[in-house]
């Protein structure tokens, strides 16, 4: 597993188990039930409004309510979830799933098993 993050394409090898270097970013904020820890790493943050951006997340079980502030493509690499919409769609989440969240999705997240995803954020 290598990762080069100051590449002029920044990049990690063996993302799926890769742990070096990921931050702590806290407890999943709006939890239901459990109490989520957050990590990860970014692989970059845009010059205008820090979009786009792109990194890795790790997210420990739990349940929590969320909206998401703008378009979110997720490719899950780990794990399982479910994320249902304030309107019933129910998508579960398991390794090699790809969902591409709008701006304004609104729902909840369950995570079953600890949960990775690359992710890009525009």
């Amino acid at each position: 597993m290598t990762a080069n993050l100051a590449s002029s394409a920044p990049y990690i090898q063996g993302v799926t188990a890769w742990s070096e270097d990921l931050a702590d970013w806290g407890v999943q904020p709006d939890a239901l039930d459990g109490e989520s820890r957050n990590s990860g790493r970014l692989l970059w943050k845009g010059p205008v409004a820090n979009r786009p951006e792109s990194g890795v997340w790790v997210c420990t079980p739990g349940r929590w309510r969320l909206k998401l502030p703008a378009d979110e493509l997720c490719h899950f690499v780990s794990g399982r979830a479910t994320y249902r919409s304030d309107e019933g769609e129910v998508i579960e989440v398991t390794p090699g799933t790809v969902v591409h969240f709008r701006e304004g999705w609104a729902g909840e997240c369950t995570v079953h098993e600890t949960i990775r995803n690359v992710y890009m954020l525009i």
